[in-house]
């Protein structure tokens, strides 16, 4: 009987402990929950709901966060890169092409108004005039892609006319070379010479005297001219 007695007051007295702890537990928790909160500080938000799920929208393909996503943009720059490259290099061509147009231009203007006031009786006369055109084209970078250089330089310089003719003309001509990745497109297209360059020609031609002065009675000889200043006084 002793015994027995012993074993129930052991279980009785185990579950009152057990009791005890989950009150105390119980009146600890409601304490805190009770205490009121101190100035400045402000309760935790909630987590806000991701305005596609809440929606019922889109969802992630890689799974319920955009952190497995992050090879996505590794994938879609492998594929824009190239295409960046190309669409920079397409821009690029044609201002180097206008470039060197622009450049010549000037060069043939300039030309033209020099053969107008020079004679070609004079010796060298029309080597000057080439060498001051290739001055004034070394505005060009000597590249490949602006103009050929070597190993034969491609500038052709035609001078026609002098102070004597109607008219003057000059004709400049240079190869450029493609840029990479253009050259197969070029030559496909047809745009390119044999030797797969670019080929820039610009011709200028002016009057040597204006309409009036072949019009007039003394023409264009300088000696009538100053007869005829010398008859009006």
């Amino acid at each position: 009987m002793d015994a027995r007695k012993n074993l129930r007051m052991g279980r009785l007295s185990a579950v009152l402990r057990v009791r005890a702890a989950l009150l105390t537990r119980g009146r600890a928790r409601m304490r805190v929950r009770g205490r009121p909160r101190p100035k400045g500080v402000r309760a935790a938000a909630p987590p806000r709901p991701r305005p596609w799920v809440a929606a019922g929208g889109w969802r992630p393909a890689c799974g319920s966060s955009l952190a497995g996503c992050r090879g996505q943009a590794t994938v879609e720059a492998a594929f824009l890169l190239p295409a960046l490259c190309v669409l920079v290099l397409l821009l690029v061509q044609p201002g180097i092409l206008l470039y060197d147009r622009m450049v010549m231009e000037g060069a043939a203007a300039d030309a033209c108004r020099l053969l107008a006031t020079t004679s070609n009786s004079r010796e060298g006369a029309q080597e000057q005039c080439e060498a001051y055109v290739r001055r004034r084209l070394g505005a060009v970078p000597q590249q490949d892609c602006f103009h050929v250089h070597g190993p034969q330089c491609t500038w052709d310089i035609r001078l026609e006319g002098d102070e004597a003719s109607q008219s003057v003309r000059v004709s400049i001509a240079t190869e450029a070379r493609p840029l990479p990745l253009l050259g197969t497109a070029a030559s496909l297209l047809g745009i390119v010479n044999g030797r797969g360059n670019f080929v820039v020609e610009v011709s200028v031609a002016q009057q040597v005297q204006p309409a009036w002065v072949g019009n007039s009675a003394a023409g264009g000889d300088p000696a009538a001219w100053i007869g005829a200043w010398l008859d009006e006084a």
